[in-house]
């Protein structure tokens, strides 16, 4: 039976159901309603546990919480889906995988979950008003036009566009391309028709991928949300620099299909991160040239987000931004702060790192909401500022900020800062509460003492990719408990897709996200068997924290 989930995972959940096929290394699953999941109370940061029958909880803030949706140009020239061919050679770990088999379904799964958030009107613990929605990163795949304006049309509403080229799908899903590694839909009418169906059971589905690059329209979300730039918006599959000749390639009319002879598989990494049209030599597929391919920056993506519909204007970017070509900034509502971060280097390599102009900027944004700070010695200092609570929200979180590579043309150029450095800084400001963000894909939910002891620590919250399993997005109630603590409660969410996908139903949105959904659980790397559902303890939580200052 199909059906619709309840869409809070406190009631109802979704898991790895019974075996629809069988293959030579594992069986296809169905997904699966299981019973819902309450709230894990985390005390790492505060041991009290105020009582919930107070009517004194008050809420300061909810806001839901999206993150790493990855819409894909899925027949674009500069994807190097044949590095899959090696995913089992550990020199190519950290280039693979370059392809899923549900990414040409991702548009309608971002629709499913834009369907979902409108149809929550108020956090599950304290009924207040949803405000807005926030974003880390990586909405688009392969820093292109096309997939910045598929993004756009769905989160503001309008046509969207998951097509690109010709009329009919090029890509390396089709039966044209001849290559039996990838998932290959219409297949032959043969259970052993490509890779995925021989080990997995991948089912067999003619005319899918026409069908799932279909235009459709986009009502958008009802409620204001902010953007954040993720190293998928500016480099190559998220990893290499758009050079000037993947700028040339990405507008022409040929795809590779691999030649790796001239590489040393040693240093891939670095080879892509630094050339990536390298990896375009060799043996090239014809596919229908498309213009609105061309590659994007940091100052034009940020641009996109200033169109009549926006709401607020920019989606939390700012005429500072525009005019400077940064992605950084603040966003305050009520009672908190909202920081954004650009975590993403121009310099290549998927992890993250800050300038030293951006950490400069980032301690004048805190001072301001600071009634005191302390020095890196551990002076407290009186600044004069009324005190606000503080939410972070970047692309990468502390652990994957980690890029110390700097452009080959500004060698000396700003330091740069990562991760644990950010963390120590942020400790010297009381009155940061959570750190949002995604790059992960997977959930995961750490307090971040401060081991000095100068504040209570605050929250490092990372939630799982729309992209890959479990295709959700998180809501978080910031609450007053009204005793000198305060709650985060974290509820996931799942989109509206149908659940259970049968080939025998109508092939509607919802059906179609239910099947991205279904295949991202059945991908053999990061599905039904990865960690990226995290445990109990990373989803459906109420994490305690001691207010850093009076509230009332």
């Amino acid at each position: 039976m199909s059906g619709v989930p309840a869409l809070l995972t406190v009631d109802r959940t979704l898991v790895p159901g019974v075996a629809l096929r069988g293959g030579t290394a594992g069986a296809y699953r169905a997904v699966a309603n299981a019973p819902g999941e309450p709230h894990v109370v985390r005390t790492e940061l505060e041991a009290r546990r105020p009582d919930r029958s107070s009517r004194d909880i008050r809420p300061l803030l909810v806001f839901a919480h999206a993150t790493d949706l990855q819409l894909a140009d899925v027949q674009s020239p500069t994807r190097f889906e044949f590095c899959n061919e090696h995913l089992d050679d550990p020199r190519f770990h950290r280039l693979v995988p370059m392809h899923r088999p549900q990414e040409a379904l991702a548009a309608r799964a971002v629709q499913a979950m834009v369907r979902a958030l409108n149809s929550l009107d108020y956090g599950p613990r304290s009924g207040a008003d949803i405000s807005l929605v926030i974003t880390t990163g990586d909405a688009i795949d392969n820093a292109q036009f096309n997939e910045l304006q598929m993004f756009l049309a769905l989160f503001e509403g309008g046509l969207v566009r998951p097509g690109s080229g010709g009329p009919r799908y090029e890509g390396v899903q089709s039966l044209q391309w001849g290559d039996d590694s990838f998932w290959r839909p219409d297949g032959d009418g043969m259970d052993d028709s490509d890779w995925y169906q021989r080990r997995y059971g991948f089912p067999h589905l003619p005319g899918l991928m026409d069908r799932a690059l279909s235009a459709f329209h986009s009502q958008g979300l009802r409620l204001p949300w902010l953007a954040c730039f993720g190293n998928h918006e500016l480099l190559v599959q998220g990893l290499g620099r758009v050079t000037e000749p993947v700028r040339q390639h990405l507008l022409g009319a040929s795809k590779p299909r691999g030649s790796l002879a001239e590489l040393d598989l040693d240093a891939l990494e670095d080879a892509f991160i630094q050339a990536p049209e390298r990896f375009l030599s060799g043996q090239q597929h014809v596919v229908t040239a498309d213009p609105d391919r061309r590659a994007v920056g940091r100052r034009e993506f940020v641009d996109a987000h200033f169109s009549p519909l926006s709401r607020p204007l920019g989606h939390g970017f700012t005429t500072t931004n525009r005019r400077s070509g940064t992605a950084y900034y603040v966003h305050d509502v009520g009672p908190v702060r909202l920081i954004c971060l650009d975590t993403t280097s121009a310099a290549g390599a998927a992890d993250g790192c800050v300038d030293e102009d951006q950490a400069r900027w980032l301690r004048e944004r805190l001072e301001e909401v600071h009634s005191y700070r302390l020095t890196a010695e551990g002076t407290a200092l009186t600044t004069g500022h009324t005190d606000r609570l503080v939410i972070l929200f970047s692309h990468h979180g502390i652990d994957t900020m980690t890029n110390n590579r700097t452009l080959p043309a500004d060698p000396d150029g700003s330091r740069l800062i990562g991760g644990p450095e950010l963390r120590d800084l942020l400790h010297r400001y009381a009155n940061v509460v959570a750190w949002i963000n995604g790059h992960a894909h997977r959930n995961c939910v750490t307090p971040r003492h401060d081991p000095l002891g100068r504040s209570g620590g605050f929250w490092e919250i990372t939630s799982s990719a729309l992209m890959d399993w479990p295709c959700q997005a998180r809501l978080l109630e910031l609450l007053d408990n009204g005793d000198g603590t305060l709650s985060l409660v974290c509820t996931m969410v799942d989109h509206d897709g149908v659940v259970s996908p049968e080939p025998d139903l109508p092939w509607t949105g919802r059906w179609l996200a239910g099947l991205h959904r279904e295949l991202a659980g059945n991908e053999p790397w990061r599905g039904f068997g990865s960690a990226a559902r995290g445990g109990l303890a990373d989803r459906n939580v109420d994490l305690r924290l001691p207010a850093p200052f009076p509230l009332r």
